[in-house]
């Protein structure tokens, strides 16, 4: 049987959204402190025994973080006319991610947007 590893990083961000075409509170404009959660897969490790470093995961995220944080999702591009639910900003995550991460070896494998500590989506693709 093959190897494989899932490695995971956690950061986070502070934005606010409202819901579009949504009858409820969540239409007005509130904020989040949202959690976000990177895992990546790999069957392959290099010399030094690692998947990928964690810290390059993490930056990586990052760079994506700084384009949300502390901003109302609903005024940036990618929103415009994306609907800033938990779901899209997963998938905002995974794809990004996956342009900078992914390569024969290691692909990003599922993105988790905890929206509150109680509620959360998680995003793959097959």
């Amino acid at each position: 049987m093959a190897s494989c590893y899932t490695l995971k990083i956690v950061t986070d961000f502070a934005a606010a959204h409202a819901l579009r075409g949504y009858n409820g509170d969540c239409s007005r404009l509130h904020g989040h402190n949202w959690k976000v959660e990177v895992e990546v897969r790999t069957s392959m490790l290099n010399q030094a025994g690692m998947g990928i470093d964690f810290k390059d995961v993490k930056n990586a995220a990052v760079l994506l973080v700084k384009e949300l944080d502390h901003q109302n999702l609903n005024d940036l591009e990618a929103f415009e006319k994306t609907n800033p639910t938990a779901e899209n900003i997963a998938a905002y995550f995974f794809n990004g991610l996956s342009r900078t991460l992914n390569n024969d070896t290691l692909h990003v494998s599922a993105i988790t947007i905890w929206e509150t500590e109680r509620a959360c989506v998680r995003y793959t693709e097959d």
